[in-house]
């Protein structure tokens, strides 16, 4: 009943809609956040294999460590996908897409590559979901106007990302 009323006025009065591109139009988005969460994806990859190296597998130290490190690789393959998803959600649009026809293939496939860094312990899938969201970065930040550079990041796994040009 409150929607016909609405829909009443709107029409006698015509009011102006309002739109917004987010549940709370911030304007704040920065696909930094995943790329750092597939950075620790690799790196715990890397921890892993380091450790598998050892002698001591049958310690409780050992299986600590490693049950540490898988959790932190899942949560933050996880938190990748979750980061593209509400970038791709609140604040791509139609006219992106258009302009970018890459950008809707990239965004299932870096869903699907985030799954596989969870169900594996793949260094060269990391790294190749690594590769897909600095893709997604460029697009991101060519959207905004504002120009890119690879930049090798300061701690280790030491690989490359794509960030804005301040």
């Amino acid at each position: 009943m409150l929607h016909r009323v609405m829909e009443t006025l709107d029409r006698t009065f015509g009011f102006e809609e309002a739109q917004a591109h987010c549940d709370i139009p911030c304007g704040i988005y920065d696909p930094h956040q995943a790329q750092v969460a597939v950075l620790t994806v690799i790196r715990m990859i890397d921890l892993m294999n380091d450790l598998a190296k050892g002698a001591q597998k049958e310690t409780i130290e050992f299986h600590n460590s490693m049950t540490r490190y898988i959790l932190i690789k899942e949560e933050h393959a996880e938190l990748c996908k979750r980061e593209i998803r509400v970038i791709w959600g609140d604040f791509i649009k139609l006219e992106h897409v258009q302009k970018y026809p890459e950008l809707t293939p990239l965004v299932h496939k870096i869903m699907m590559m985030g799954s596989k860094c969870r169900q594996t312990a793949s260094r060269e899938a990391a790294m190749e979901l690594l590769g897909m969201v600095n893709r997604f970065a460029e697009i991101f930040w060519e959207i905004k106007g504002v120009a890119t550079k690879k930049v090798k990041a300061p701690y280790k796994p030491e690989e490359e990302i794509t960030y804005p040009v301040l």
